[in-house]
């Protein structure tokens, strides 16, 4: 049976587009590379950095710690590499991204997909995927090492997320049998709370609600990602809630998650889980949500709305950071 071709869209765009560093350092092949590894998503990493506020000030740069933070950050970026590799050569095999990136689509960035412009070949891809993997395992096992504590739960949570994230669109391909969302804000969670078991060793209410509201936030802005890639998604029958549900329902669905992320932050505060003020001080976060959805689903600009989510999620880690300095545990 002869190997069906795959598709490849040829962009002037794409191929011209100065690299990160201004198209002068950076030959083609590593800029490529550096595309397939998505560099500009940091969103997820940003829970070290809650994770560093919200210990106590006289440990907060101790050397063992910001060195176990240091080598779990490092194997969250290859956790991310592996994932988003195997995501694109997926996309690229089953041709949902030739379609969501197209030049139907030009809101979508193609430089973004080195497999479609042909900058990288599907083995290429491959080698960078499994590689990336295989970094994530030892830098990991060497986080765990070095921790200062290592509570089951902590490890535990730590080794699903990364396993999942890594599985999103390859091996069980989370994504395509209808637990995207769920991962998404699994291993978000999962990266807060994780390494502040590991650096900490407990599990404080007000981190683990910290840490629902940060794993709520990659979630409330790839749900939006999803809504955009219906008819990619369904042409490859990946379920997402988006083309599982009616529009309406899709729709109530994300509204429901923001209701659902307002319920955590107001409820932990009338709780005493947190500060009484904390419902006040993350006010700008619940008032830019109910934007995002209004934005989204009541004006019809699904990207613009997926953007001001990221933007959400970042106001959300920032508030976070100062209460935690204003309020140590």
């Amino acid at each position: 049976m002869p190997r069906r071709e795959r598709p490849t869209l040829l962009s002037t765009e794409a191929n011209t587009t100065p690299s990160p560093s201004g198209g002068r350092l950076l030959t083609p092949k590593l800029e490529a590379y550096m595309r397939l590894a998505k560099l500009d998503i940091w969103d997820y990493y940003l829970g070290l950095l809650v994770v560093l506020s919200l210990l106590p000030s006289a440990v907060r740069l101790d050397g063992k710690i910001l060195l176990t933070l240091v080598v779990f950050l490092i194997s969250e970026l290859f956790v991310v590499f592996a994932c988003v590799s195997f995501d694109d050569i997926t996309g690229y095999r089953d041709g949902s991204d030739a379609r969501n990136y197209g030049p139907d689509a030009p809101a979508r960035k193609l430089r973004r997909k080195p497999l479609l412009d042909g900058r990288l070949t599907e083995a290429e891809a491959l080698r960078f995927a499994w590689w990336s993997t295989a970094a994530a395992v030892v830098t990991t096992a060497l986080a765990f090492a070095i921790a200062p504590h290592t509570p089951a739960w902590a490890v535990a949570l730590v080794i699903v997320s990364h396993a999942t994230f890594i599985q999103y669109s390859w091996g069980l391909k989370f994504s395509y049998i209808g637990m995207s969302e769920v991962v998404l804000a699994g291993v978000a969670f999962g990266w807060l709370l994780g390494p502040y078991g590991l650096v900490a060793g407990t599990a404080p209410g007000f981190v683990v609600v910290q840490a629902i509201v940060f794993g709520l936030g990659p979630m409330l802005f790839g749900v939006y990602s999803n809504t955009n890639d219906i008819e990619g998604d369904r042409s490859v029958n990946r379920r997402t809630m988006a083309t599982v549900l009616s529009p309406r329902g899709n729709a109530l669905f994300v509204a429901t998650m923001s209701a659902l992320e307002a319920l955590v932050i107001v409820g932990s505060s009338v709780a005493g889980i947190a500060p009484w003020w904390f419902a006040l001080a993350m006010a700008p976060v619940l008032a830019m949500r109910t934007t995002q959805w209004v934005l989204g689903f009541r004006r019809g600009r699904i990207l613009d709305a997926r953007k001001l989510g990221i933007r959400t999620h970042r106001v959300a880690v920032l508030i976070f950071i100062v209460v935690n300095l204003a309020h140590p545990l």
